[in-house]
C-alpha cells in the first residue's frame, strides 16, 4: 500500500497490473457531439497539430522565461509568463476538444515533435534579440495553421471547435504583434 498526500492509500502492485489500453492513439471512437466520425476524424487531426505545435511554443516560451537576461529582464520575464500561461491552456484546450470528439490527444515528445508544423529551437541559451525572433516566426507559423483549421472546422460544420481556435488565434496574433513591437528598432534615434 502507498499513502498519498491527501491521506488516502491505494495498493500499487494492483494499479502496476492494470495494462487495459482503453483507445489506441490516432483512433476516432463516436463522440456524444454528434459530429460525424469522418468530419471529427479531420478536425481531430488539425486539432492534434495545433496541440503539438502550441505544446513546443509552451516549451520556448518556457524556456526563455527561465532565461532571459538583460535591462529589459523584469518585463520580458513578466511577458514571457503571460505567453507561456496562454499557450499552457490553449493546449489544454485543444487537448479536451480532441477527447470530446472521440479521439486521442497527442501527447508524448516524439509524437509532439512529429506532428508539430514548428521546431523547437534547441537548449542552448541564446540572446534575447535572437530568442524573440524565434518566438515570432514560431508565432507565424502557428497563426497560419489555426487560421487554415478556422476554416476546416467552419466547412466541416465544426463551429464549437471553430470558435474555440479563433479566440486562441486572437491570443497569438496579440502575441506577435507585442513580440513585433519589441524588436522594432527605437525610431527616436533615427532623428
Amino acid at each position: 500500500m502507498t499513502t498519498l498526500k491527501d491521506g488516502a492509500t491505494v495498493d500499487a502492485s494492483a494499479m502496476s497490473a492494470q495494462k487495459t489500453v482503453l483507445q489506441e492513439s490516432r483512433t476516432v471512437e463516436e463522440n456524444a457531439l454528434r459530429l460525424d466520425q469522418e468530419k471529427a476524424e479531420q478536425v481531430i487531426d488539425a486539432l492534434n497539430t495545433d496541440l503539438a505545435a502550441t505544446t513546443m511554443l509552451y516549451h520556448q516560451l518556457r524556456k526563455h522565461h527561465w532565461n532571459v537576461q538583460g535591462p529589459e529582464y523584469r518585463d520580458l520575464h513578466h511577458f514571457y509568463q503571460e505567453a507561456y500561461e496562454v499557450a499552457e491552456e490553449a493546449a489544454d484546450d485543444q487537448a479536451e476538444r480532441v477527447q470530446a470528439l472521440g479521439g486521442v490527444p497527442v501527447s508524448g515528445p516524439e509524437a509532439m515533435a512529429e506532428r508539430a508544423p514548428v521546431e523547437f529551437e534547441g537548449e542552448d541559451v541564446l540572446d534575447v534579440r535572437t530568442s524573440m525572433e524565434n518566438d515570432l516566426e514560431t508565432y507565424g507559423d502557428i497563426v497560419e495553421t489555426v487560421r487554415e483549421h478556422v476554416e476546416l472546422c467552419d466547412n466541416l460544420g465544426d463551429h464549437a471547435t471553430a470558435e474555440m481556435l479563433r479566440k486562441q488565434l486572437v491570443d497569438l496574433e496579440e502575441f506577435a504583434h507585442t513580440i513585433e513591437h519589441v524588436l522594432e528598432h527605437d525610431s527616436l534615434k533615427d532623428w
